[in-house]
């Protein structure tokens, strides 16, 4: 079983330079290679790791397309059974892939896997990005074991098991390469954000598993290319995600489904404007734009066989955490 980890960049070369050294460090096993896709950088980072890691192999996309179009095009150039997707501004951990590349040799129904996200900066605290794993309610609202919504565990080695999850993170996120391109990819569309939610959600469209490894550690910065605060985040997170309902919800709760989440969209436009936060305000608006001029090409890609499964294991995560008060996982 090869096993390619592929780093996507773009301009980070202060990144590379603080990270790349323990994945060069942790991850010295028989057929495991690392490569750099870099997205179309102006800065110097493809030159140090040419100059400082001439093992590395690196692909060069024409463009910066994000991280959805960025992994599409790379990993056409990447021969491997097992692509690690790994962000510039993760530190990986001694033994890191063992307890991974074991699961998917001893479990061939096993697509996709992700290890645990601790936070880089406070590294007894799951990070946001993914923690321990991630599920959505039937709205599309996306949350984690070890994080809802702002609320971040101390990890306490209460998710070190191996699970069934939804949603895998793209932070540091393990997929089979014959399932990659089954699914044909990242949708480009969502640039960044939630592409790896709309793909996991296909893959389990077509009866794929997804597992969290809690064995397997990696301590992640967040926030290094687009900080959590940013309206620029805020809108790619709330259009993408109406994206993925209207690609992947079951045709008999698309309509009232996907109705309930515009109207909560709105309620969260309101709460941003009462916090004196407008410009976030105005990137939800702008992101029900950009998704209704994107609707006719979304329905298209209704192509894959919409499961009846009720895979939301609550209602509403909204509900549960700012009215019924459940900040942890365990609560819910």
């Amino acid at each position: 079983m090869k096993i390619a980890i592929v780093i996507l960049n773009w301009n980070g070369k202060q990144l590379l330079e603080k990270f790349v050294p323990s994945i060069v460090k942790y991850s010295n096993l028989p057929n495991v290679e690392i490569v750099l896709a870099d997205n179309a950088s102006t800065d110097d980072s493809v030159n140090f790791i040419q100059e400082n890691y001439p093992n590395i192999k690196i692909v060069k996309n024409l463009k910066n397309g994000g991280y959805a179009k960025g992994y599409n095009d790379a990993l056409k150039f990447v021969n491997a059974d097992i692509y690690a997707l790994v962000n510039s501004d993760i530190e990986v951990t001694e033994g890191w892939l063992n307890t991974i590349i074991s699961t998917f040799e001893t479990e061939p129904d096993t697509s996709i896997i992700q290890p645990k996200i601790l936070d880089y900066k406070n590294k007894i605290k799951f990070e946001y990005a993914g923690a321990a794993g991630g599920f959505i309610d039937k709205y599309g609202y996306p949350y984690c074991r070890g994080r809802i919504f702002t609320s971040l565990e101390t990890d306490l080695k209460q998710y070190d098991d191996v699970t069934d999850i939804f949603w895998a993170s793209g932070a540091c996120f393990f997929i089979r390469a014959e399932v990659f391109h089954e699914l044909n990819g990242f949708d480009e569309s969502y640039f960044a954000h939630q592409e790896e939610i709309d793909l996991c959600w296909r893959a389990k469209n077509l009866q794929k598993t997804i597992k969290y490894v809690g064995k397997s550690t990696v301590y992640h910065v967040g926030g290094a290319t687009l900080k959590e605060a940013s309206p620029r985040k805020t809108f790619l997170n709330f259009r993408n995600s109406l994206f993925s309902l209207v690609k992947n919800l079951p045709q008999n709760k698309l309509v009232q489904i996907l109705f309930l989440r515009l109207v909560l969209d709105a309620v969260a436009g309101i709460k941003f404007l009462l916090e004196l936060r407008p410009l976030h305000t105005l990137a939800i608006v702008k992101a029900h734009f950009s998704f209704y001029y994107h609707l006719p090409k979304t329905l298209k890609k209704r192509k894959q066989i919409q499961q009846k499964n009720n895979y939301f294991s609550i209602n509403s995560i909204v509900w549960n955490y700012f009215i019924s008060g459940k900040k942890t996982y365990k609560e819910l």
